[in-house]
């Protein structure tokens, strides 16, 4: 079987020849800089070039000769993005490793050793204290009310948050997605295509939950959800009507050459849902449906949908919206049982994650624990399909190299 095959044949429930892998297919199945320098230095084939492609979350873009080692099977789409040399500049990572980033990155000094970044219209929108990897939002543009200025001049706003800052987390998506530059990147993803044999991720978004809490902040928009229905309402519509303005325009020409489009709402938190499930048939099921079907309208990619958290109770409204992909298959989350996954839901959702436990055994275990949690989770979700490999989220900066290997050596016996 090609990756693509492969990939393609898990999601659709028949057995594949071995569990497909995911490594950095998309900006939650990946690695970080620090820990991807390091795992390069402890294979001794040497240090390659460290490129940061997402910013907030600091995580490195792997190059060819480790997605061939470990048996990667995707590829995110924003790989074909930022790849002249000319187009990055140097940046040091928080232990001293050398590393590129994109040249638009531009951090102001905070203190000692913290940066601060700037939104379009100059507002501090983020900061990375001290001894910190990670980007951290501190503006959000709708906070003082969901007015209908603001709704009319809802992208500008969300341009003003850390995750929709073109400068930050839009890079490689740097540019507005229309006219000659979506032709440029039609013609790199047709490329990107037939040169690999790889599964092709495109990463959308079609946030709801998140982006209202972006917009507003994570409190007040659970305030507006349970004693201002009406704002939430309207929000939400005005993100669901961009949503599907954006699929129209970008579908019909990169549909063609992607096999799974990437959502994300992380509606769980370690503890169970974030919202009930009636708040979400409500709030956010019909959206989610209408987002979804307008996919299928446009082409036949996957749809994969990554929510963080405990949403086993969410599960059957995702599958009935459209879901065919979850991830990161949070297990250490309440109600998140390998077993009860499997057994609930293995027939309606491909589980892409949940292969090993970020939070302990990855990073905290021994590399038999590691190999031995791996060969468990796939002996639970590989049967019969409907599993594809990768770690509960992203490696984290502290995972000794020593554990990368022996996850990805077991994923591959």
């Amino acid at each position: 079987m090609t990756s693509r095959e492969r990939v393609r044949a898990a999601i659709e429930h028949r057995e594949p020849d071995r569990v497909p892998i995911d490594l950095s297919g998309h900006p939650s199945s990946g690695i970080s800089a620090i820990a991807y320098a390091r795992l390069r230095r402890h294979l001794g084939i040497g240090p390659g070039e460290v490129f940061v492609y997402d910013l907030i979350q600091g995580l490195a873009q792997p190059e060819d000769d480790i997605l061939d080692r470990f048996g990667a099977d995707v590829l995110d789409l924003g790989r074909v993005f930022l790849t002249e040399p000319d187009r990055r500049r140097s940046w040091r990572l928080l232990d001293g490793t050398e590393a590129q980033v994109a040249y638009f990155f531009a951090p102001e000094p905070d203190g000692a050793d913290g940066w601060l970044f700037r939104g379009d219209e100059g507002q501090v929108i983020g900061v990375m204290p001290a001894g910190q990897p990670y980007i951290t939002q501190v503006y959000w543009p709708l906070a003082d009310g969901i007015t209908d200025e603001a709704l009319a001049d809802l992208p500008r706003h969300m341009r003003q948050t850390t995750w929709g800052c073109p400068r930050l987390a839009a890079a490689p998506w740097h540019r507005p997605m229309e006219g000659e530059w979506l032709d440029e990147v039609a013609r790199r993803a047709a490329r990107l295509r037939a040169e690999s044999d790889r599964a092709i991720m495109l990463g959308f978004g079609g946030n709801l939950l998140e982006w209202a809490q972006f917009l507003r902040g994570i409190g007040q928009f659970y305030l507006d959800l349970a004693g201002d229905p009406r704002a939430a309402h309207r929000l939400l519509d005005r993100l669901t009507e961009l949503h599907l303005e954006g699929l129209r325009r970008v579908l019909p020409v990169l549909g063609p050459h992607i096999d799974l489009i990437r959502m994300g709402d992380d509606l769980g938190t370690q503890a169970g849902p974030q919202i009930s499930p009636a708040m979400y048939r409500e709030f956010f099921f019909p959206r989610h449906q209408a987002i979804y079907a307008e996919v299928k309208r446009h082409c036949d990619a996957f749809v994969f949908l990554h929510s963080c958290g405990g949403i086993c109770e969410l599960l059957p409204m995702l599958i009935e919206a459209g879901v065919e992909v979850i991830n990161p298959v949070q297990t250490s989350a309440r109600n998140m049982e390998p077993e009860r996954l499997k057994r609930e839901f293995g027939r309606d959702l491909c589980f892409w994650g949940g292969g090993c436990e970020t939070q302990s055994t990855l990073i905290h275990g021994s590399p038999a624990q590691v190999r031995d949690e791996v060969r468990r989770r796939i002996d639970i979700f590989g049967p019969g399909g409907g599993f594809v490999f990768t770690q509960v989220h992203n490696i984290l900066p502290d995972v000794p190299p020593e554990n990368v290997v022996a996850m990805y050596q077991a994923a591959l016996a």
